[in-house]
């Protein structure tokens, strides 16, 4: 089966999470599955503007880049972040190959229209996924950072949620897996949804249930779904080991977002 994971936050940061994240993929790599990571590293690109001197913004759960931050963030994002999930699957003898959406051009992004301008925020506009499925062939697991290089030469942050959908439609994903530090997506009283329904997405983001980055991951589910990827999985990062049974058995952990 193939299988896109998107890590972030926590599962990022923490070090316990981290561990138990990358086993999990490399339990899932080694029973025979296709596995594919796509990672943000918003809290470490924010953490290294302000050492910059420089405030993040944010409108609807998008960062706001201008030539500066995109800079920082390819640097942050297709550099340190990237380069340590290489290491920590490495270090469980899985071989790993970490790339941006520029490379190979796997992923080719388009300035995203939104009022008022965002900068160089992109979504991706096209994919080939061959880069892909070649090192899948070799038994590795490739690691994405959420960069895109768009038709004019310039890169532009992607959100790190809208690329693993994109991932996960261009190589036909049977499961997109969004880890999270957050236990799922939570109704007005703040339960636990285990099921949610792409219909009912809009109406809580219209009475504001559902905020801030909660929105394109949830609009990303809702794309992936639209577009033949079969399961979508909201997972908090500590559930993590029970990846590997996700399509197997029952789970009782997180949100499973569904077309109805």
């Amino acid at each position: 089966m193939k299988y896109v994971v998107k890590l972030g936050g926590a599962g990022l940061e923490n070090p316990m999470l981290l561990a138990g994240c990358t086993r999990a993929i490399v339990d899932l790599a080694r029973d025979g599955n296709q596995v594919a990571i796509v990672h943000g590293g918003g809290v470490q690109l924010t953490r290294t503007l302000k050492a910059l001197g420089k405030q993040s913004e944010f409108i609807d759960g998008l960062r706001v880049t201008d030539a500066e931050t995109r800079d920082v963030a390819l640097m942050v994002f297709a550099g340190r972040v990237n380069k340590s999930l290489v290491a920590a699957l490495g270090a469980l003898g899985q071989p790993a190959v970490g790339l941006s959406g520029g490379d190979g051009l796997l992923f080719r992004a388009r300035k995203k229209r939104t009022a008022p301008d965002l900068g160089f925020v992109g979504e991706i506009a096209s994919s080939d996924p061959r880069w892909l499925e070649a090192i899948w062939q070799l038994n590795g697991v490739p690691v994405l950072s959420s960069m895109a290089l768009g038709f004019d030469g310039e890169y532009y942050n992607v959100n790190a949620d809208e690329m693993a959908a994109a991932c996960a439609i261009a190589c036909r994903a049977d499961a997109l897996v969004f880890l999270t530090d957050v236990p799922g997506v939570k109704d007005a009283n703040g339960d636990v949804l285990r099921w949610l329904s792409i219909d009912q997405i809009a109406e809580m983001a219209k009475s504001a249930v559902i905020s801030g980055g909660m929105l394109p991951k949830l609009g990303a589910c809702r794309e992936a779904l639209l577009n033949g990827v079969k399961r979508v999985r909201i997972l908090p990062a500590e559930a993590a080991g029970v990846l590997p049974d996700l399509c197997s058995s029952r789970v009782a952990h997180g949100t499973e977002v569904m077309v109805a």
